[in-house]
């Protein structure tokens, strides 16, 4: 099985509750090995080079879905847009879709480097706060989609969900180590993070992808 995963800050909860759930040793290989942006692994997803993992919602909007994703109920931290000429970030999709819904100018980034500019201070626009502020609904930033394997996915997603999951102090210094970031950041970043897509998830789901349909936004695919 040829899992893919993200490269961020934001599936940290992810990485713990997986090396305790049990799999194969393959399984965990290729996870390790293969962890990437998301707008890459939505390459990987809809070329079917990997068998599940999570990917930007836009590219998930025609794939099979668990009810795991990447959600923010408001500010999100790590979706922002800086006061800079308008450019888009080649590391997302979703969120580059968000960016033109809401009319928002400025240059989009996204993942720890957006986190790092966050902390540091500087002038941004928060885009989960945005959409939130409009439609009064969180935003589903990413989603844990599969092509095969089904029952495994869905057990594996449903498991996930109800955990209560915290970081062993250890990984804390590892990712402070790696990204810069202070672990008390870290801590106070994944309370804006959130994991099931339930009811309200649900209905965002529905108006982004609605709203993409209505801005004619190219939606990933391998055509």
């Amino acid at each position: 099985m040829k899992f893919g995963k993200i490269s961020y800050l934001n599936l940290a909860p992810f990485d713990v509750f997986i090396k305790k759930y049990k799999t194969n040793s393959a399984f965990k290989a290729f996870l390790n090995h293969n962890r990437n942006y998301p707008s890459k692994l939505n390459i990987e997803f809809l070329y079917k080079r990997i068998d599940a993992g999570f990917i930007s919602s836009i590219a998930g909007m025609k794939s099979k879905k668990t009810l795991s994703g990447i959600i923010s109920y408001g500010e999100v931290w790590s979706v922002i847009a800086i006061p800079k000429e308008n450019k888009l970030d080649y590391q997302s999709a979703s969120s580059n879709a968000l960016s033109k819904i809401l009319r928002i100018n400025g240059e989009v980034l996204i993942g720890d480097r957006a986190l790092k500019y966050k902390l540091s201070g500087g002038k941004y626009i928060d885009l989960g706060e945005e959409w939130y502020k409009k439609y009064r609904l969180p935003f589903v930033f990413g989603l844990l989609c599969y092509n095969k394997y089904e029952d495994f996915y869905l057990k594996l997603s449903k498991s996930f969900n109800i955990k209560n999951i915290k970081i062993p102090q250890y990984l804390l210094d590892k990712y402070s180590i790696d990204t810069g970031i202070n672990k008390n950041d870290i801590k106070n970043y994944l309370k804006h993070i959130h994991y099931k897509v339930s009811y309200k998830p649900n209905i965002a789901l529905s108006r982004f992808y609605r709203l993409v349909r209505i801005n004619k936004i190219k939606i990933p695919s391998r055509f």
